[in-house]
């Protein structure tokens, strides 16, 4: 998959946004005026003495946790969990996990590399012979327009062969989507091609020299008007397209971003190119019917990379390569013969950030992918611990893995987060459907929004840039601790946690950098917070900066019921219970709250300074702006749990597990932040300590419902057996 995205809403690249974009600098000066003198920081800072809430506010109490779990668990609760995990699609999950569970979608191991790729392909044909590409595209084109079913689907790939995934993601996805989403009419036969595979494509986005920084992509796309074509062209080596899935091997047309060029004027004799227009995409051949590269294109192979060996990435250069007009995708600009260019968007950031807008559907797939590799990693894992036997307990009785708390601890509160990850990534994928379904129906026009649908275009681009980050951080972390939970036997390349490691690896990266991205979701926290303020009189804004953040920001995007009702709930005691959703939610949305107008303080002053100082105050500030989007991360998984919990019946066996995660979920991560607790005065020393001891209660808990927990999950026996979990000291199932 190409590595690049738009992480940042500016022209400029990286943390001097803030101050070149003057709607984000009044933006910050709105917040910081609202903010409370209170001098919260990040985490690791000993500046400020916090909200207090816990200090002045509330009587401290631990509370009395969940009871304990039945030391035998009941296998039909991990029926009613999969309902949970598996959402809307579930019918569509039960659909492609019949189709994944056959060996021919394990990851082959050890496969020459041109064999490898070609494994991959025909993956790709049997996944095409399914049906479910069609759902990327709309039913006027040859698809069937159902996106939620099929970005479903493709998560479900993930389970099996992330290779699989990426692939088909460059083909339907990338590439397919591309030219859908940014074509128009005259593009549109080309969509059954890419459906069917007859037209394989590549996304050429990423250059040696820039790959989150898509604005200052340096390939041209310059038109001639004496021949109707756009001359497309590398200017230098660091213009080279690189890291491009499908280019090695299979891909016979890209689709190639550029700065579009024409000439200065209709009338211009020398048809000089002015200043660029922007960024734009056009469909180039790169290879021809026998599969040689077209004149005037070179192509080159990555070889080996550290995963992903049937994706045939590689790159692209371009001399002077003629393609005709009508190959540029002109949905958001267009050149007409004789060279003028239009658009139906006049400012170029927003037609820029609207073309990239409309390819968000591959960041969630990404995100989506990396966690059902996760999971599946969890699920081999975890069944290995309930049944590998190693050190004595009693004497002459060698306990399971699962019996000592320590790979508990390990592997349980990941586990939880692995349920949050997967009830938020539904969450996003419907409303990306729903949104999808409102273009479709006419009801959004892309190019020319309302001001609500701007701003929750803006919500779902940072929602999908969050899941995203969250998903794949996740994976790297979780798929190692597994890999070394299983000792020996897990490094075996067999029993495919070594193959889930090394193939999500890169999946911090392409789509969007992790650290890249996680900026933006904090960038977008300060423009919903601003947007809200300025609903508010003078006097209603001194009254906020007392308050919290966080009822401003539930007026852009409001919270499930279940979860109002829990927070609203937590105000009207005299106590606070560290076990309480309510209360949980609460100290999630104090840091968030907290880390947002801290960081608002720092960062108002730069617009006045000179370009060099703003920039420098800025970078200063870089680590707290990230703190802050992980805050808004945090927040979104627990609201999410606690959304799934309040559908579970009172009593019922399930939900009393559920509490359970949704309760480690909560306590693993404060526990993570407690010296931000600490520092800020929000939770005292007993109480982080009380936090400790509960995971612990916690994990021994579910414990023995490990094995539940992860038939939960419902991954195709086919793609979780391994030889290790049929090897000698290992019990069996």
């Amino acid at each position: 998959m190409d590595s690049t995205d738009d992480a940042i809403r500016s022209p400029q690249h990286g943390d001097d946004v803030a101050m070149k974009n003057t709607e984000r600098a009044e933006d910050i000066d709105k917040v910081a005026a609202a903010a409370a003198p209170d001098g919260t920081e990040p985490e690791g800072s000993n500046s400020g003495s916090g909200s207090g809430r816990d200090k002045k506010d509330k009587p401290e109490t631990v509370g009395k946790g969940p009871a304990k779990l039945p030391t035998t668990a009941d296998p039909a609760v991990a029926k009613d969990l999969q309902k949970l995990l598996d959402g809307k699609y579930a019918e569509d999950r039960e659909r492609v996990r019949a189709t994944l569970d056959d060996e021919f979608f394990r990851p082959q191991v050890g496969l020459p590399l041109d064999e490898a790729r070609d494994a991959i392909l025909a993956r790709l044909e049997r996944l095409r012979d399914t049906g479910m590409p069609k759902g990327v595209f709309s039913a006027a084109h040859g698809g069937t327009g159902e996106i939620g079913a099929t970005l479903t689907g493709m998560e479900m790939v993930g389970h099996a062969d992330l290779g699989v995934m990426v692939k088909s993601g460059v083909q339907w996805g990338l590439f397919g989507g591309a030219v859908e989403a940014l074509g128009s009419d005259r593009h549109m036969n080309l969509v059954p091609q890419i459906i069917n595979l007859d037209l394989l494509g590549c996304f050429a986005m990423t250059e040696r020299g820039h790959g989150s920084d898509v604005q200052n992509l340096e390939t041209t796309a310059t038109y001639d008007p004496e021949t109707d074509e756009f001359i497309v062209h590398s200017p230098s080596p660091s213009a080279q397209k690189t890291y491009i899935g499908n280019a090695a091997r299979h891909g016979r047309m890209a689709a190639v971003f550029a700065q579009l060029h024409t000439p200065g004027s209709a009338t211009d004799a020398n048809h000089d190119p002015a200043e660029s227009h922007g960024v734009h995409c056009v469909l180039v051949p790169i290879r021809d019917e026998d599969g040689n590269p077209m004149p005037g294109v070179t192509i080159g192979d990555h070889g080996h990379k550290g995963g992903l060996p049937g994706v045939d990435n590689g790159t692209i250069l371009f001399d002077n390569v003629r393609v005709p007009r009508e190959n540029l995708l002109n949905r958001f600009g267009d050149v007409d013969e004789r060279g003028n260019y239009s658009s139906p968007i006049e400012s170029r950031n927003r037609r820029f950030f609207t073309m990239l807008g409309t390819l968000i559907r591959g960041r969630v797939s990404v995100g989506a992918a990396a966690g059902a590799a996760t999971r599946s990693s969890l699920t081999i894992a975890l069944r290995y611990a309930t049944r590998r036997r190693q050190f004595e307990g009693v004497p002459g009785n060698e306990k399971r893995l699962i019996e000592h708390r320590s790979h508990r601890l390990r592997l349980l509160p990941r586990l939880a987060r692995s349920y949050a990850l997967a009830l938020l990534q539904n969450q996003i994928i419907e409303r990306l459907d729903e949104q999808d379904s409102l273009i479709a129906a006419g009801e959004w026009n892309v190019a020319e929004p309302t001001d609500e649908q701007q701003w929750k275009q803006r919500e779902m681009e940072s929602r999908a840039a969050a899941v995203k980050v969250a998903a794949t951080r996740h994976a790297t972390d979780t798929i190692q601790e597994c890999r070394e939970a299983c000792g020996g036997a897990g490094y075996m390349s067999e029993n495919l946690l070594t193959i889930h490691k090394d193939d999500s690896d890169v999946f911090t990266t392409f789509e969007g950098d992790n650290t890249v991205l996680i900026q933006m979701v904090g960038k977008e926290l300060i423009t919903a917070y601003a947007r809200g303020l300025s609903d508010l009189d003078p006097m209603g804004m001194l009254r906020f900066g007392v308050e919290n953040v966080g009822d401003i920001l539930r007026r852009r995007t409001p919270l499930a019921r279940s979860v109002q009702t829990l927070i609203d709930s937590v105000t009207d005691r005299e106590e606070t219970d560290i076990f309480d959703a309510g209360y949980q939610v609460q100290l999630f949305e104090d840091r968030e709250s907290n880390l947002l107008k801290s960081l608002a303080r720092r960062l108002s002053g730069a617009k006045k300074m000179d370009i060099e100082d703003a920039v420098a105050a800025v970078d200063s500030a870089q680590d707290h702006l990230i703190a802050c989007g992980w805050a808004r991360v945090d927040a979104m998984l627990l609201e999410a749990l606690v959304e799934a919990e309040a559908s579970l019946d009172d009593g019922s066996p399930a939900k009393d597990v559920f509490v359970q995660i949704r309760t480690l979920f909560a306590l693993s991560t404060i526990n993570a932040h407690s010296g931000w607790y600490q520092e800020q005065n929000v939770l005292n020393g007993l109480r982080t300590k009380a936090v400790r001891a509960a995971i612990n209660d916690l994990v021994d808990s579910l414990g023995p419902w490990a094995d539940v927990l992860v038939d939960a999950f419902a991954i195709p026996e086919a793609l979780v057996s391994v030889p290790m979990l049929d090897d000698a000291g290992v019990d069996p199932r």
